[in-house]
């Protein structure tokens, strides 16, 4: 009997990806193992590998497919000894895979209708701009002094004739309408008025956003899975996760004489483009290897929280941000605290690069017990990031920078690095976190011991 090929769940989270490729066509035969399609998912290019053996009877889920749900009938295997065409044509399931094709079509579908045809879009601001009166629940385009003057004098905005930007009310417009007494009062309106209370906190709505913008003067580019993705993480962790932010300095000289030390003695290797040093470490992978250690030697603040336990990690798996087109992902050196600074340089290089191809595999960004954010390559001298889930820690590094500093009554000057550390404050309290801080700031001031 045929055998469906479904969208497979390429990680827990997900949800639905893109059929980016197939990598073979109705009629071929594929046995057990065999790659027979690329799909991506919101943070990587995977390799589909068929399970079973047999002639691919239907495709039914054409390349470049996006927001194909998980589970969806992509594809119609034909068994052994079957007849494919009539494979193809006995499975009752074929047309329920088209379900995902026309939901994204659905979904995709307002964008271009904001651009296509503006004057829906553009009714709730009408009445302001033309002096006509606004529903009821509307809020008047107006400024903020406008309708403040409007309400100390009783006056409902949505009477009044906007002569700013757009047909915003200002100030000049509410001091004609108390001047003409043109305007209505506002004393009916308390109880219409009452309702759009709650909808004032929530974020403006498509519609709104684009009519502040003179049209044409813009072009609409829709998210991809990965912004999505990262724009729903993030707000969720912002928003649920109480952050709590610790800044420290610290001296850099000792960790670059170090650095330039062991990268004049790296071995050098034969390779395709010749001889090349065997290992070249960078700042950031010996930032890597200092959290790993901080995380040791602090181990209660190696934790995770949920809200039944207090997750403990043994070792110190580290992420480390990387940009990459469309977003950024998070690379996790497993067990950075056992490994050597070569080992973490070179690692982190396969990782970063494999990262902006887009192929790496779900179990090497996911989880991961730490993480570490440098933006000091260009110029930032500090910020403070945004923890990643299920993290309770995020390293801020800034720009490494020649700064005065006392010593001894004296000014000197030194190399002087500014790192935030973000912490959960669930699960790592202020007293805990400047103890992690103190940790890092002294192997990155003493180096050395990082070798050991």
């Amino acid at each position: 009997m045929p055998i469906n090929i479904t969208m497979p769940a390429l990680s827990p989270t997900m949800e639905e990806g893109n059929l980016a490729k197939w990598l073979v066509k109705e009629g071929d035969k594929v046995g057990p193992g065999d790659v027979i399609a690329e799909i991506e998912t919101d943070k990587a290019t995977m390799e589909v590998e068929a399970v079973d053996e047999g002639t691919v009877a239907k495709i039914v889920v054409p390349a470049g497919t996006e927001g194909v749900k998980v589970n969806a009938l992509i594809a119609i295997l034909a068994g052994e000894g079957e007849d494919a065409a009539a494979a193809a044509k006995a499975d009752g399931a074929a047309p329920k895979a088209e379900a995902p094709k026309e939901e994204k079509k659905t979904e995709a579908a307002p964008a271009p209708k904001v651009d296509a045809a503006p004057p829906p879009a553009a009714a709730p601001v009408a009445p302001a701009a033309s002096g006509a009166p606004a529903k009821s629940g509307d809020r008047p385009f107006s400024s903020p002094l406008a309708r403040r003057i409007a309400k100390e004098a009783g006056i409902d905005l949505s009477g009044v004739t906007g002569s700013g930007p757009h047909g915003r009310v200002v100030k000049k417009d509410v001091e004609a309408a108390i001047s003409g007494g043109g305007a209505k009062p506002a004393a009916a309106a308390p109880a219409s008025a009452a309702a759009p209370a709650p909808a004032a906190a929530k974020p403006m709505s498509d519609d709104a956003v684009l009519k502040l913008f003179e049209q044409g003067s813009y072009e609409l580019v829709p998210h991809d899975g990965m912004r999505k993705t990262i724009a729903k993480r993030l707000l969720e962790a912002k928003t649920t996760v109480p952050h709590f932010y610790l800044t420290i300095d610290c001296e850099l000289d000792a960790l670059l004489a170090l650095r330039a030390q062991i990268n004049t003695a790296s071995p050098m290797i034969k390779t395709e483009k010749g001889d090349v040093p065997a290992y070249k470490l960078s700042v950031n992978d010996m930032i890597i290897k200092a959290m790993a250690l901080a995380l040791r030697d602090v181990p209660e603040a190696n934790v995770s929280w949920t809200d039944a336990n207090m997750v403990k990690h043994k070792h110190s798996d580290v992420g480390v941000a990387v940009s990459i087109p469309g977003g950024l992902i998070t690379p996790i050196i497993r067990k950075a605290e056992q490994k050597t600074l070569s080992t973490i340089s070179n690692e982190m290089k396969d990782l970063a690069k494999r990262a902006r191809d887009r192929k790496l595999k779900p179990e090497e960004y996911q989880g991961g017990t730490t993480a570490v954010s440098n933006l000091g390559m260009f110029g930032v001298k500090d910020f403070a990031a945004i923890i990643n889930p299920p993290h309770a820690t995020i390293l801020a590094v800034g720009a490494g920078e020649e700064r005065a500093v006392v010593r001894k009554g004296e000014i000197k000057i030194a190399t002087i690095m500014s790192v935030t550390l973000s912490t959960d404050h669930r699960a790592v309290d202020g007293a805990l976190g400047a103890e992690l801080a103190q940790a890092f700031k002294r192997h990155i001031e003493n180096p050395m011991g990082m070798l050991v």
